[in-house]
């Protein structure tokens, strides 16, 4: 293979796998960030940089799955272990609204004694009381919503929907090979229900977000076998508003190992870029790769940058955190090159910062 033939290919003709993967261990670093960044000026030809403000709520850290890669959890036997009170979350909902967030993104472990009662009253109390945006729960939690009250997934996500429930993240994804899913999350749901859950929602019209999580034992082979399964769903139902690449943190987790470079992250995202030509909008990372590469993703094909996160706490849990203001997002979008535009969870634009 040529690596110039395939970063300067004829818009509308695609990447196959192979050629992808070539390319993440192939391609000059700087061109393969030129060819994302064209890619990236094709679909968004206004050089807006998006980002939204919302809270994570996660509403309860008891997890069932004990997933190896994750140091967020907790057994219903630790002491550390809780479950929010309807109370307390809407506490939460009113200091997000206070802050100026467009949505609330509520999201837990897999928590055996939770049923689908104790989401919808969540919803429908929110929604009474508030009105907010509501981009909660993941798959893995929707399946086990089902699995836990005897109903099938489609009639889960109608429930929630009736209750409130706006749209649904891509959570729980990590790298959606099950022999990897083995690995490091061996009790989670396998990666055809993952889809399943997406295309459901899909089908009855909630939208959803995709992501994958890299850096554990995968392969670069697996990545682009993840990106290729999401960009097949996206083909059939155009479902997903946004991807997003995000890195793991080895830090407090049982699986421990090293974090993935930046370089690499960043050539996996023009990848994905390049590779996901079905996708609108793909996210830059900056909480996990923090702020500097967070900006500089934004040459590499990245056209957004998530949310300023009024709220973390997964990331947290393993040691890394990274925090940032409205006026510091949109000063570094700014010197990226980009204009900054604050956005809704569907991509609606709210507010634009001019250049100074």
């Amino acid at each position: 293979m040529k690596t110039n033939k395939l970063l300067h290919r004829v818009p509308g003709i695609r990447l196959s796998a192979s050629e992808a993967a070539f390319l993440v261990r192939k391609a000059d670093f700087l061109e393969l960030a030129e060819a994302a960044d064209a890619a990236c000026r094709r679909k968004h030809a206004d050089n807006m940089t998006t980002f939204h403000i919302d809270r994570n709520i996660n509403y309860t850290n008891i997890c069932m799955n004990r997933c190896t890669f994750c140091a967020f959890y907790r057994t219903r036997e630790h002491p550390e272990a809780y479950v929010l009170t309807h109370e307390e979350i809407e506490k939460k909902v009113a200091e997000a609204i206070d802050m100026a967030c467009t949505q609330v993104m509520l999201q837990g472990g897999i928590n055996p004694d939770l049923g689908i009662d104790y989401y919808t009253d969540m919803f429908s109390r929110i929604k009474k009381k508030f009105g907010i945006r509501i981009h909660s729960l993941s798959p893995p939690e929707i399946v086990h919503i089902a699995e836990a009250s005897g109903m099938t997934v489609g009639e889960v996500l109608k429930e929630l929907i009736e209750a409130g429930l706006d749209s649904l993240p891509g959570g729980g994804a990590e790298i959606l090979v099950d022999r990897v899913r083995k690995t490091v999350s061996p009790r989670k749901i396998s990666s055809a229900k993952w889809l399943g859950v997406m295309k459901e929602a899909h089908k009855i019209g909630l939208k959803t977000t995709a992501t994958m999580m890299i850096g554990t034992v995968e392969t670069i082979e697996d990545r682009i076998s993840h990106l290729q399964k999401i960009r097949d769903l996206q083909d059939k139902t155009l479902g997903f508003m946004s991807f997003i690449l995000w890195t793991f943190q080895p830090g407090n987790t049982a699986l421990g190992g090293k974090t993935v470079s930046s370089i690499e992250y960043l050539r996996m995202l023009s990848v994905s870029r390049l590779f996901l030509d079905n996708f609108q909008n793909i996210q830059g990372s900056w909480v996990t790769q923090g702020k500097d590469v967070g900006q500089i993703s934004l040459s590499f094909g990245a056209n957004d940058l998530g949310s300023i996160m009024i709220e973390e706490n997964v990331v947290r849990a393993a040691g890394i955190s990274h925090h940032i203001t409205v006026d510091e997002m949109v000063d570094m979008i700014r010197k990226a090159g980009k204009v900054p535009a604050q956005r809704d969870t569907d991509f609606n634009i709210l507010k634009v910062y001019n250049q100074h």
